[in-house]
């Protein structure tokens, strides 16, 4: 294989650029073209092709968001948009794709893999909801943004005795919420694994507050049934406590990436060129227990989500 290219799609994901200039300079180690498209499977409708050499990943290893910008494309479900991004990689005998992204992402690489191209996937989203793998790149970052913020809450929850929930994102995914909560010290951590009860919780904010503890931090997923518009009102409403929300957003999604994601990026990035090189394709590449593997793409969307560890007893033993 002489010929390839990457994209990035969906969400984009503190790392994703580390992932891009390891790809890239891979690549070129092995004597292979590289192209870059841009604006994931949008862009590659259109033709938005580049070649890419070094000096195009200069200095975007500590960047985040991705250079090869990221859209969601609704082109690409159609018949006409599918054919047109196919005739395109035949157009610029683009020989392996390399695909950077979430579930939607790579849901678009097994299409692509059914249409005949050689494809590598990898896992580029902060929510760290794709089972092939322990740990998806952007997840470390963005929990570490999350931790900042449940400082900075705290401090001001402290200073006016106050109850504040902290929604994180997620999707239908708890990991940013279980690993920032406990990490940050929140009393309680609501994730779409577990059912809110919101009885229990105004038991602990009330039983806290008996004990002298008058300011809580409630770690919320967006993913959780329950809306924090609804939460807030309800926990005011039953224990007479003042409660804030705070709703983190897109600034969970930006920043510069953790060593720790940086390193995954590059070892990830690098192991999907050489499958590539190898003529090896269909594959979506982890982690798994510190080692890179691989698995088939189709399989990796399939995998029931095994890896999933309740940590909420550490939060009552720690939070107390």
């Amino acid at each position: 294989m002489k010929r390839i290219a990457v994209l990035t799609s969906g969400g984009d994901s503190p790392g994703m650029n580390a992932t891009i200039r390891a790809i890239v300079r891979s690549a070129l180690c092995e004597d292979m073209e590289i192209f870059g498209i841009e604006r994931g499977y949008e862009g590659l409708i259109a033709g938005e092709l580049s070649q890419m050499d070094r000096r195009s990943v200069s200095d975007i290893i500590q960047r985040g968001g991705t250079i090869l910008k990221t859209a969601r494309s609704a082109n690409f479900m159609t018949d006409e948009g599918f054919k047109r991004a196919l005739n395109m990689l035949l157009s610029f005998q683009i020989e392996g794709l390399i695909v950077i992204g979430g579930n939607g992402s790579l849901r678009g690489a097994v299409e692509l893999m059914d249409a005949g191209v050689k494809v590598i996937g990898l896992p580029g989203t902060i929510d760290n909801d794709l089972p092939f793998t322990d740990f998806t790149i952007g997840f470390d970052t963005a929990v570490n943004t999350v931790l900042s913020a449940i400082g900075n809450v705290r401090d001001t929850s402290a200073s006016h005795d106050r109850t504040t929930i902290i929604e994180v994102m997620g999707a239908k995914c708890g990991d940013i919420a279980i690993y920032a909560g406990i990490t940050g010290g929140a009393e309680i951590i609501l994730t779409p694994e577990h059912e809110t009860d919101l009885n229990e919780i105004c038991r602990v904010l009330v039983e806290n507050n008996n004990k002298g503890k008058s300011s809580s931090i409630i770690v919320k997923a967006e993913g959780v049934e329950v809306s924090t518009a609804v939460l807030e009102r309800e926990i005011a409403e039953r224990t007479g406590l003042e409660v804030k929300m705070v709703i983190l957003g897109y600034i969970q999604r930006g920043g510069s990436p953790t060593a720790s994601d940086r390193m995954l990026a590059s070892r990830l990035g690098y192991e999907a060129v050489k499958l590539l090189k190898n003529d090896v394709s269909g594959k979506a590449v982890g982690v798994v227990g510190g080692e890179v593997k691989s698995i088939g793409l189709r399989e990796s969307l399939e995998m029931e989500n095994t890896k999933i560890v309740d940590l909420n007893f550490l939060t009552d033993i720690l939070s107390s």
